[in-house]
This record gives C-alpha cells, sequence and structure tokens, in this order.
C-alpha cells in the first residue's frame, strides 16, 4: 500500500484490488461510512492516480485501460505536484504562457485553474481541456498530427502555429538531465516541440523531477543557456549543479 493512506482509504483500495471497480455505494455499504465520507477519501487516492474515476465508481487504471500517459502521471506524482505548485505561484491572473506535452506540465495546468484570465498555447490535448472554457481562461492548441500515447500535436504544422506567438512564460518539462549533454527526450518530435517553446517566451522555466538527473535520452531539446529557471524537488549534484550555474540558471527546489 502506498505510505500516509488511512486505514479507511487502504481498505478501500483492498476492495478496488479485489474487485477491479466498485461503486460508490458498495464501498459506503463495505464499510459502514456514508456517501460522502467516501468520496471524502478518494479524492486524495484520485489526485495520486492510485484509482481512477468514473460515474458513480472508482476503478484502478489497468481496469480502464490506463494508457501510457497515464501511467507515467502516477510516477513520482508527489514531486510533480510540488514542483508544479512552485512553477504556479510564478504565474498571474492574465499571464500567458506557452506549455508543452509532459505528465509535470499536465499537473501544471491543473494547478494552474486557481489562475484567472491566462492565454495558454499548447500542443497538449490534456492541458487545453484542463484549462480552456474556465476563469476566462483563452486556450490555442497546436494542430497537427495527434500522438495516440499522450494526446498531444506534432509535426511541422504544430512547430509553425507555436512559432505565431509570444508569451510571458514558455514551460517545458523533459526526458533526462545530463551535465554534459544537457537537457534530452526520447522522442525527436517532443524535442523540436520543446525547443520552440523555449523560443516563444521571455521566462524560459524547466520543470522536472530529481529522477531524470544524471540521465541521458536520445535527443537533445536545447542547452543549459536556453532556460533561465529550473524547478526540481532534489538538489543536482556538483557537476550538473556547476553546468546550471556556468550557464545562469536558477535553480528552486522544493520539498514534497
Amino acid at each position: 500500500m502506498p505510505k500516509g493512506l488511512s486505514k479507511r482509504q487502504s481498505q478501500i483500495l483492498s476492495l478496488v484490488q479485489e474487485h477491479g471497480t466498485c461503486s460508490i455505494a458498495t464501498l459506503a455499504d463495505s464499510l459502514n461510512v456514508s456517501f460522502e465520507t467516501i468520496r471524502r477519501d478518494i479524492k486524495p487516492l484520485i489526485e495520486t492516480r492510485e484509482v481512477l474515476k468514473r460515474h458513480g465508481s472508482i476503478a484502478l487504471p489497468h481496469e480502464l485501460g490506463e494508457a501510457p500517459f497515464e501511467r507515467r502521471l502516477r510516477e513520482h506524482f508527489a514531486a510533480k505536484r510540488a514542483i508544479a505548485r512552485r512553477a504556479a505561484r510564478m504565474i498571474e491572473d492574465g499571464d500567458s504562457l506557452m506549455l508543452d506535452t509532459g505528465t509535470t506540465t499536465s499537473i501544471f495546468a491543473r494547478e494552474l485553474l486557481k489562475k484567472r484570465n491566462l492565454t495558454v498555447v499548447t500542443n497538449s490535448s490534456d492541458i487545453a481541456r484542463t484549462l480552456a472554457t474556465v476563469n476566462g481562461n483563452k486556450v490555442y492548441m497546436a494542430g497537427g498530427e495527434l500522438n495516440g500515447s499522450n494526446g498531444a500535436a506534432f509535426g511541422p504544422s504544430a512547430i509553425a502555429f507555436a512559432a505565431s506567438f509570444h508569451v510571458r512564460h514558455a514551460v517545458i518539462s523533459i526526458g533526462a538531465l545530463d551535465a554534459d549533454f544537457g537537457p534530452s527526450d526520447s522522442y525527436l518530435a517532443e524535442a523540436e516541440f520543446a525547443r520552440m517553446v523555449l523560443s516563444r517566451g521571455e521566462n524560459r522555466i524547466m520543470i522536472s523531477d530529481s529522477s531524470k538527473f544524471g540521465k541521458t535520452a536520445l535527443i537533445k531539446v536545447c542547452d543549459f543557456k536556453d532556460i533561465n529557471r529550473l524547478i526540481t524537488d532534489g538538489i543536482p549534484d556538483d557537476k550538473l549543479s556547476a553546468a546550471l550555474q556556468a550557464a545562469g540558471v536558477s535553480v528552486n527546489v522544493v520539498a514534497h
């Protein structure tokens, strides 16, 4: 069982693991508590993606055919949420932002629901759905070939679309971060779009949990000098810290 769960939350997870899917009514009856108590108990389980919400019920992710992106969203969730909350403190009502696709940027988008009148440019359908039609936001979504695993648009048309904007904050996530190679990703299209995002922002922010440190992926995204700030949950080692400092990158380390 994940750490930090109450006894009843552990019981809820056990029931869902036994049955695959459980209705709120079944959980309330099995644990002899009210519907509202069950809804309160399952809220953090849904937030951490231990279970997924359906109409009137909850299920294990694999029972609903969880996509790889959904699975990655649950990995290092506490760290990603802490990073997202710190990044959201930099955003003011009325700001303009460009975001690439990624699990950390998707969690960041959820933290932006506390802001108003944002202008958001993204290639991520998940981010667009999260922020569109709420709080007076304007959302512009790049078109192009849709990636089935993460619901994002890529290709020349997506790059050209992003190139026509200038925003206050450009925010990207990455797949790996190495002192010698720099930020990198496993997929060319994602690296190309992230590179374009950085080129369109006044404040260029990279958000990444520390599990990416000391690793390299296939495609280099950018040089350290192309970034103003790194927000992460762990202190980089001496070599990575020196590379970031030499490039003038501010590093914010958050607790979770």
